[in-house]
Order: structure tokens, then C-alpha cells, then sequence
């Protein structure tokens, strides 16, 4: 098993920059920056200030006011050297110009939107090759918020209504990125509540760990094991591994679904957890060990 040297940031998102809206939860494009403590990170967990970064807008509705703010906003943090992507068809992905550019860029950000719309463009091309072997072979960076962060993961949810997550059949899967496997992120977490989402995600295939991400908040993933919550907000983790009954093999579509002991962790700024191993981790841990150091 190949241990990735890069680093992968999935962020919960906020209210909301172009995202495909959920019933009950209209869309509102709100273009100020929650995440500016977030992006902070990212920068420094690249080569800082003068990072080459690439903005991906693929998902979005809204690509081009998107990217504005995603300049402003690591404009402020004294970083001029950012791009944009606003590739709009699978066509245009393995074009020379983006093949380059990613392949200079110390790190990628996918904005939020519509994750199936980022999969069906980017999976199976070189450029999520390439993006996948830097990730794993060297010190490159993929952070993606809301839709972003929901498609890093192999197995990907893409819909479902909050309310009725917990009836059969009504949160639909696909396959995302690929570049983490033992994970499955939801993003909006807290704000939506999502929880029956991530639960029934976890019921279906509890090998994964579920990764609930709030508003403003995010994970950085070291190592494809060691998570560190970022931000302002809560992660919720959700291990299946101790699972006794659970009715969803045998149900019919539309009927309510049953979990036993299904484990559940709340992560806070600074907290982390350790996937292989299912540990949570009181403290900050450091990517060198992977020791638990106790903030004081």
C-alpha cells in the first residue's frame, strides 16, 4: 500500500457559492469568504505565500463570480500566483495549456457546486491521473470545499434529501476521485443535518469511515491517515467497523432502514483522528510520528 506524500483539505463549505440547492435548503449565492482561515492553511500547508494554485470552478454555477472572490481572497493573504480553471466539458480537460499548468501548480482548490458534474468531467482523464500521482508520489495539495470535498473520496454521495435519508433508496451514490478510499465525506453537515446521510452512507459500506464536515470547518488529511480538523466549526466521524444489525440489504426502496452500534466521534478545531486505526486523538498530532501531542 503506497503511502501518499501530499495532502488532501476537504471543507465543509458555507451558504453557498453556486452549489445545486437541496429541497428545503434554497440556494442563495453568497458571495463573502467564510473560509478565509481555511484558506490561510492551505497556502501553508503548500509552500505558503508564493504557492502556484489552481482554482477549479468546474462544479460551479456560477464559475466566473466564483473565481473573483477566490482571487480577492488569496489576494488578501499575499498570494498572487493563483489560476483559474473554468473548464466546462470533459472535452477541454486534457487540453496542453491545463495538462501544464497542473503539473507546475503546487496544489488544486475545487470550488462547491454539483459533484457529479465534477466527475463526470474530470474521472478517468490525465489530468486526474496526474493530480492523483502527484498526490501520492509528491508534496501536492488538493483542498476542495462543499461539492469539492464530497468528490475526493471513492465512493461519492451526490443526492439525497436530509429529512428522508434513513428510508431506502433515497441517497444516491456514485464514484468520486478516488484519491482517499477508506473515507466517505458529506459537506453542509450540521447547517443541513445530514446525519442521516452520512449514517445510511456508513450502514451501506462500513469498511469507509463517514466524514460529516461543517460550515467553515475542514479536515487535513496527512498521509491518507492522520486527520486534523480545521476551521470554526465540527466534524462529525462516523465508524462502522463495530456494526451488529442493520436491515439495508433486505429492504424495499422507501422503507425505513435500522442501525445497530454505530460509533460516533465530535472533533472540534485542533482534535484529531486517526483513520486506520479508528482513534480519536485529544490534541494535534505531527505528521512526522503521528503521536498525539496534548495542546496545553
Amino acid at each position: 500500500m503506497i503511502i501518499p506524500i501530499g495532502k488532501l483539505i476537504p471543507i465543509g463549505g458555507n451558504e453557498d457559492k453556486g452549489t445545486v440547492p437541496e429541497p428545503n435548503f434554497p440556494s442563495r449565492h453568497y458571495l463573502n469568504f467564510f473560509e478565509f482561515g481555511i484558506l490561510r492553511r492551505v497556502l501553508h500547508e503548500m509552500k505558503g505565500t508564493d504557492s502556484r494554485v489552481e482554482v477549479i470552478t468546474t462544479a460551479s454555477q456560477i464559475p466566473h463570480e466564483i473565481g473573483k472572490v477566490y482571487l480577492r481572497a488569496f489576494d488578501l493573504l499575499g498570494c498572487q500566483r493563483v489560476g483559474l480553471m473554468h473548464i466546462r466539458h470533459r472535452q477541454e480537460v486534457d487540453e496542453p495549456g491545463y495538462i501544464e499548468r497542473i503539473r507546475q501548480a503546487d496544489g488544486v482548490l475545487f470550488t462547491g457546486g454539483d459533484q457529479m458534474r465534477l466527475a463526470k468531467v474530470f474521472r478517468g482523464t490525465d489530468f486526474h491521473r496526474i493530480m492523483y500521482e502527484r498526490y501520492l508520489h509528491e508534496e501536492f495539495v488538493i483542498a476542495g470545499t462543499s461539492a469539492g470535498a464530497m468528490a475526493m473520496s471513492k465512493t461519492m454521495i451526490y443526492g439525497g434529501s436530509s429529512a428522508n435519508a434513513l428510508l431506502k433508496g433515497e441517497v444516491k451514490f456514485s464514484e468520486g476521485f478516488g484519491f482517499i478510499e477508506n473515507v466517505i465525506i458529506d459537506s453542509h453537515f450540521v447547517t443541513r443535518g445530514r446525519f442521516g446521510r452520512l449514517a445510511k452512507a456508513v450502514a451501506r459500506e462500513p469498511h469507509r469511515i463517514g466524514l460529516g464536515l461543517g460550515e467553515d470547518t475542514g479536515v487535513l488529511i496527512r498521509e491518507g491517515n492522520q486527520l486534523e480538523t480545521i476551521g470554526s466549526g465540527l466534524v462529525v466521524i462516523m465508524d462502522g467497523s463495530q456494526i451488529g444489525h442493520t436491515n439495508i440489504s433486505e429492504l424495499e426502496v422507501g422503507l425505513p432502514v435500522s442501525i445497530e452500534h454505530l460509533i460516533m466521534h465530535v472533533l472540534a478545531k485542533g482534535n484529531c483522528y486517526l483513520l486506520n486505526e479508528k482513534k480519536f486523538v485529544i490534541g494535534t498530532t505531527t505528521a512526522a510520528t503521528g503521536k498525539a501531542e496534548k495542546e496545553e
